[in-house]
């Protein structure tokens, strides 16, 4: 049995020893943020937080997060609402395949919760290890500045 907390809530889960994170959130937790993307920790699709740093959940074995606190994208809403980062990306429209979102919000939001006021080198060189394949990254670092400029 996995015992950890999930977006504030703690949660029981009875997964195999072997199971990812990302499995265990996507197939038992029925969280819908962190997506399958390469399966081999390099595009940054499935990323998740545990305690505040960003993991990639496909490569995570699930055991990982017992006694941890695990936050997907639907943990970052605030009051049922989207959190600043969120709106920001809504505002430059920076989802067009939503591929890479979850991740590029993830990774963001850990940038602004370590660093409130980034430069525009810190915002990309954060994001650098997250993958855009259909071209949005420059309006995805707008996002993340503007969301530490309305914070």
């Amino acid at each position: 049995m996995l015992n950890f907390r999930l977006n504030g809530q703690d949660v029981s889960v009875d997964a195999p020893g072997n199971a990812t994170l990302l499995s265990v959130l996507s197939n038992d937790l029925k969280q819908a943020g962190p997506k399958f993307g390469c399966g081999l920790s390099q595009c940054g699709a499935c990323s998740v937080l545990i305690d505040s740093d960003p993991v990639r959940a496909c490569q995570t074995q699930a055991q990982a997060a017992v006694g941890r606190s695990v936050t997907t994208l639907e943990g970052l809403r605030e009051d049922g609402e989207p959190n600043a980062l969120q709106r920001a990306m809504i505002a430059e429209q920076a989802a067009q395949c939503g591929y890479c979102a979850n991740g590029m919000i993830i990774v963001a939001q850990a940038l602004l919760d370590r660093n409130p006021t980034p430069t525009e080198q810190d915002v990309r060189s954060a994001l650098n290890g997250n993958l855009c394949r259909c071209g949005t990254h420059n309006r995805i670092v707008r996002a993340v500045l503007r969301a530490a400029q309305e914070a």
